[in-house]
């Protein structure tokens, strides 16, 4: 029989349900970071085809998440519990996630592009069997406002940690090895760290409270009906589909800005380093930001950081390389706070549905918010790849090969500016009504 929801949970399941983040984290910034340097410049894929091959199994993914969280949500009914869902999600992501960076070595660079992009296919569709009932369980261990907010900030910092490590330690191996082995033990050393992460989530939420167990919907037409009633639901989502477009266009540049705006491959890992850190050490301060002035405040304050500081990174060609780095920081904080207080919001806006229509709704709402984020990720680098293309880029096997000063250009403009435009581009529509139910 399911547990009764809690207003506090214990360390274990805030804990055990963090781990799930070393999941997400990997997943979300390793591809982000180098699936597109790796297709351009060791497989000699062009960029706006590489960034194609990237978005492909991501637009998959959108059609695919919500027919996962009915899946799950009808799991949760039938069992009593989504850590089926959760376990063969996350060893399905760690063991294609090393296909991924295998290289076949067909001798073709259309073969070989050809493969990754279906192996990210199915990487990306066992993702969607993870992060949907993952991104779900918040509405089900705890009924707290602010015990949501707490819970998602260990989420985070998790995360936080998860990306500083991956984000560091993956180009380093990638990098220090060299060619396609360095990317093949990259890509075995970062599937280890997620079967880990999923083993410990499902070890550690194993006897947390699954909340009140409702009927699942009985159709599409009525999730399609919710959905489209659901406004302050919609508008949330929109939010944070397109600010994940914009970290996910920072990320696609993190590799060549450290290339070519600073002059030196070894600096991804510190950009890496001076974004994460900030956002690690702050993500505490968040969930007091919320308590004192609420979640919706919060939310545009960190907007605005993150704002502000892709703004004074247009100017990292002409700045001293510290000054670079104190933008680098304040955009670090500016993401921990965009990304509690999303995360923290939905799981109210869930449970306001569920006790309106006496029906599960998380495992639908976590697929389509799952879907839209995923969507936005994808979008990312191939949006970067575009610039890439427009800037008038060159690609090779090599790795490093002169640039025009517009590709230059291009990629400082879309490692900066891009982004903090498409954060911003989320406020008007955090309205009060974000907050309400409907």
């Amino acid at each position: 029989m399911p547990l009764p929801v809690q207003s506090r949970i214990g360390p274990r399941a805030r804990i055990g349900y963090s781990f799930g983040s070393l999941v997400t984290g990997s997943f979300t910034t390793v591809p982000g970071l180098l699936l597109l340097p790796y297709l351009t410049d060791t497989l000699g894929v062009p960029g706006v085809i590489a960034g194609a091959i990237v978005l492909v199994p991501k637009v998959w993914d959108v059609v695919f998440n919500p027919i996962a969280g009915r899946l799950s949500d009808a799991g949760l009914v039938r069992h009593g519990s989504r850590r089926p869902f959760l376990l063969c999600g996350g060893v399905g992501v760690a063991v294609l996630f090393a296909a991924i960076f295998a290289h076949p070595g067909f001798g073709n660079p259309v073969l070989d592009a050809g493969y990754v992009m279906v192996i990210y296919l199915l990487c990306a569709t066992a993702f969607g069997v993870f992060q949907v009932p993952f991104n779900a369980l918040p509405a089900e261990l705890t009924d707290s406002y602010g015990e949501r907010t707490r819970l998602t900030s260990w989420r985070m910092g998790f995360l936080a940690v998860a990306v500083l490590l991956s984000g560091g330690a993956a180009p380093g191996i990638a990098n220090g090895i060299g060619g396609v082995a360095g990317y093949r033990v990259m890509g075995v050393v970062t599937g280890l760290v997620i079967l880990l992460g999923a083993v410990l989530m499902v070890l550690g939420i194993r006897d947390a409270p699954v909340g009140r167990l409702r009927p699942s919907a009985q159709g599409w037409r009525e999730l399609v009906t919710t959905m489209r009633r659901w406004r302050s639901f919609r508008r949330l989502v929109a939010v944070y589909s397109v600010q994940a477009l914009g970290l996910a266009t920072l990320l696609a540049g993190v590799n060549y800005a450290s290339r070519y705006v600073f002059g030196d491959p070894a600096v991804q890992t510190w950009l890496f380093v001076g974004f994460v850190l900030p956002a690690l050490v702050t993500m505490p301060l968040w969930p007091r930001v919320g308590r004192r002035w609420g979640k919706l405040w919060g939310f545009r304050a960190a907007c605005i950081a993150f704002g502000v500081a892709s703004a004074g990174l247009c100017a990292a060609l002409v700045l001293p390389v510290p000054v670079s780095f104190l933008f680098v920081g304040l955009a670090g904080v500016g993401y921990a706070g965009i990304q509690v207080f999303p995360l923290a919001i939905m799981p109210d806006l869930i449970t306001d549905e569920e006790e309106r229509t006496g029906e599960t709704r998380a495992g639908i709402a976590a697929g389509v918010w799952t879907g839209a984020e995923t969507l936005g990720m994808a979008l990312g680098p191939g949006l970067f790849g575009l610039v890439l293309g427009l800037g008038g880029y060159a690609s090779s096997v090599d790795g490093m090969v002169p640039q025009p000063d517009s590709a230059v250009i291009a990629i400082l403009l879309g490692f900066s500016l891009l982004p903090g435009a498409l954060v911003l581009l989320g406020l008007p529509l955090l309205r009060r009504d974000v907050l309400e139910g409907r």
